[in-house]
């Protein structure tokens, strides 16, 4: 039996209203811009009041946010312009301009991981506890951050003639597809798989407040690469933008990578039942202290 879609309601055709928001002379605000944005913001605030839970000092949330956003941003730019670096090269005033699009969130995770682990170095705190409470707020402004994709008509699948397609102008289809209208909205997918994964981290979370045994420190953030990894394998398998090396998809090796280390990760937690290799050798007094 073959299904017509062109038959049934179209109230899951997308299609973006454009990358402004307002422009009043020079001043232009984005859509990209401001959804990151409202990310950081609301990410912060999630974080802080994660931190109370565990009876943390939010003020050191605030103070790693500083941190995040200087490793994270530029290192997301520049992991996509070096994979893109035969474009940026012939356009290399482009290279700064983030506003436009064009960011890879595994060189946000690198950058913001390694600021995070300085950060934690220099105050004597657990990465991993940090993480933990970073992981809620990452994937949730990640699920806020690919509508970005949405307003710019970017990061879109193969052509489709679902009911959920998505509109892609002519201007920003690839030449091989520039005869078809409609794609995969793998923006929408991709956001809608990060809630969930925000909703599971967001059970343990408080799960593991009131009930024993407690989640292990860096439970959490494994999970979040587990989760995450496993949904960006079969949402990449779609897209027609991904960044390559040779023929292979990068954002599917690295999440390949990601899953595996963080499955081994809770291996060497619950089943050899280790504890991470940390900057501090202790948390709040307790070796591996429970989260």
């Amino acid at each position: 039996m073959v299904v017509d879609f062109s038959v049934l309601p179209l109230g899951f055709l997308f299609t973006s209203p454009g990358p402004i928001v307002v422009k009043l002379g020079p001043i232009v605000i984005r859509w990209y811009g401001l959804l990151i944005a409202s990310a950081v913001l609301i990410g912060v605030s999630l974080s802080q009041y994660l931190a109370k839970r565990r009876h943390l000092n939010p003020d050191l949330i605030s103070d790693l946010s500083i941190w995040l956003v200087i490793g994270a941003i530029p290192a997301a730019r520049l992991y996509y312009v070096l994979f893109q670096w035969t474009e940026y090269s012939q356009h290399p005033e482009r290279i700064i301009a983030i506003w436009q699009g064009g960011i890879a969130i595994h060189g946000a995770i690198i950058g913001g991981a390694i600021a995070a682990l300085i950060f934690a170095r220099l105050n004597k705190v657990s990465f991993w506890q940090l993480t933990d409470l970073v992981a809620p707020s990452l994937i949730l402004g990640q699920a806020i951050g690919r509508w970005g994709n949405f307003f710019n008509s970017e990061a879109f699948g193969r052509p489709t003639n679902l009911p959920w397609k998505l509109y892609i102008p002519p201007d920003r289809r690839p030449l091989d597809f520039v005869n078809f209208e409609y794609f995969h909205p793998t923006f929408l997918y991709e956001s809608l798989w990060n809630l969930m994964v925000f909703a599971l981290l967001l059970t343990l979370f408080f799960r593991a407040l009131s009930k024993k045994p407690r989640l292990k420190v860096g439970t959490l953030f494994l999970v979040y690469w587990v989760a995450y990894s496993l949904g960006r394998i079969w949402i990449e398998g779609l897209r027609t933008d991904s960044l390559m090396l040779g023929p292979l998809r990068m954002a599917q090796m690295v999440s390949l990578g990601g899953m595996t280390l963080g499955l081994f990760g809770l291996a060497w937690l619950y089943i050899l039942k280790r504890s991470l290799p940390d900057v501090v050798s202790s948390v709040n007094g307790e070796k591996n202290a429970p989260e």
